[in-house]
């Protein structure tokens, strides 16, 4: 009762009740602290610490509060509950799932998911877990913090790992193989201890190949994450505020670093998906190459429209711009396409150069024989008594680079961005009027 005379010296909650709870758990009730079962202890550890502040309101002050906490039952009773253990259940099972979703496969990510892969995935229900009411005690929250920061170093290992594999044109994943890759020791390794050696050399096995797709799909999971790194202290954040931590601009800083770090492997993946992009472009470009094939002593019409091959070159962007764009973001697509064609422009420049100089020498060549013989039996003028095979070639090459110019500017790009483009437009229109100009 309020109006009950306080005796100086006696607290019956204190020194009388708390006691005979802290004895009854301890002798009738000892799997109450067993953490064995990490969701049941979680439970029954919640349920305690609640039980204990409940308790302390029921004190007459706060010098009452302050006479518990100070006995010796109280620190027996907190003493019980074996956190370290609890923890190391619990970050055994994070880092296995983590690092089987980040070493073994670039498996799709689960239905419903709004990540691509799920290796990332599982980086982002791993940092949602470790800050879950299911998972979390505030006493462990400094464990917590320190493993979230593990996560994402973990993760931008993984995107390093990734960028450096050998691509694949083989989009089936069951035709891949899972091959361990040397690397080293995981920052969340279960046992950081162990040797995990087994008298090979890590870097004499074979990197396992990655494929276009997963590339692209790992940039937009990566992109993605980076944008989400704010939601994470905002996750954070109400968890350290109810231990009284303060210095939340500590913990924006750390999260600004692995932010930081993780946009460090963006170049390399960048440039690992522009050489992709590049070369699959390049394979059909090259086969400018065989147009003096298709034209000399043919006796074909006059090329009205462009070759083939230039479709065939273009199917890669087309496909970057039509099957990602909901995943990726438009300025991405473009420093893409730009890079891209920059670098397969660049190497068609080259192989048209080539075509009308080894054109221009077999062209002079003709004519020195037909000076010499006087009488040549090959004319080098069509039957369709018009243009010959060699401007032929001038003018089908000038077809083709109109074309994929006209292209580039239908994905939205500008020619001027595209480097070795304007020199390219040179050299066949060149061409182009040496041939009109003969045939007038």
């Amino acid at each position: 009762s309020e109006k009950a005379d306080i005796v100086p010296g006696y607290d019956f909650l204190v020194n009388s009740v708390w006691p005979e709870i802290v004895h009854g758990l301890e002798e009738k009730l000892p799997s109450l602290f067993n953490p064995g079962n990490p969701d049941v202890f979680h439970e029954k550890y919640t349920a305690s610490m609640d039980f204990v502040r409940k308790f302390e309101r029921q004190c007459g002050s706060q010098a009452s509060v302050k006479r518990l906490r100070s006995h010796p039952s109280y620190h027996s009773f907190n003493n019980k509950w074996n956190l370290p253990v609890y923890f190391q259940i619990r970050y055994r099972v994070v880092c296995r799932i983590l690092s089987r979703s980040l070493s073994d496969t670039l498996e799709d990510a689960p239905a419903g998911s709004s990540y691509c892969l799920l290796a990332t995935h599982m980086v982002w229900m791993s940092l949602l877990r470790c800050w879950s009411d299911q998972m979390f005690l505030p006493l462990l929250a400094h464990r917590l913090w320190k493993l979230s920061l593990q996560i994402l170093a973990r993760y931008s290992v993984f995107i390093s790992e990734v960028s450096v594999r050998p691509i694949s044109c083989e989009n089936t994943k069951e035709n891949r193989k899972s091959v361990p890759v040397g690397r080293k020791e995981s920052s969340v390794s279960p046992n950081p201890g162990e040797d995990q050696g087994n008298g090979s050399s890590p870097e004499s096995q074979p990197l396992p190949s990655v494929s276009s797709t997963q590339l692209v799909y790992v940039a937009a999971d990566l992109d993605k994450l980076q944008d989400q790194i704010p939601d994470i202290l905002e996750m954070i954040k109400p968890k350290l505020e109810m231990i009284g931590f303060k210095n939340i601009s500590c913990i924006a800083g750390a999260l600004e670093d692995s932010k930081t770090s993780l946009s460090a492997c963006v170049p390399t993946l960048n440039n690992r998906i522009i050489q992709d992009l590049s070369e699959s472009s390049f394979t059909y470009l090259k086969s400018a190459l065989e147009v003096p094939r298709l034209y000399r002593r043919t006796n074909k019409e006059v090329p009205t429209k462009a070759s083939p091959y230039v479709d065939c070159a273009l199917k890669p962007f087309y496909r970057l711009q039509n099957e990602y764009k909901e995943i990726l973001k438009q300025p991405m697509i473009q420093q893409w396409l730009e890079g891209a064609l920059s670098e397969s422009t660049q190497k068609y420049y080259e192989t048209v150069s080539d075509v009308l100089s080894s054109v221009k020498k077999m062209e002079e060549s003709l004519k020195r024989l037909k000076q010499a013989r006087r009488n040549v039996t090959s004319n080098p003028v069509g039957t369709n008594g018009g243009m010959s095979d060699d401007n032929k070639i001038r003018l089908q090459l000038a077809l083709d680079v109109e074309y994929f110019g006209e292209q580039i500017q239908k994905m939205g790009l500008e020619t001027s961005s595209i480097k070795s483009f304007s020199a390219l437009t040179e050299l066949v229109l060149s061409a182009k009027d040496q041939a009109t100009a003969e045939q007038s």
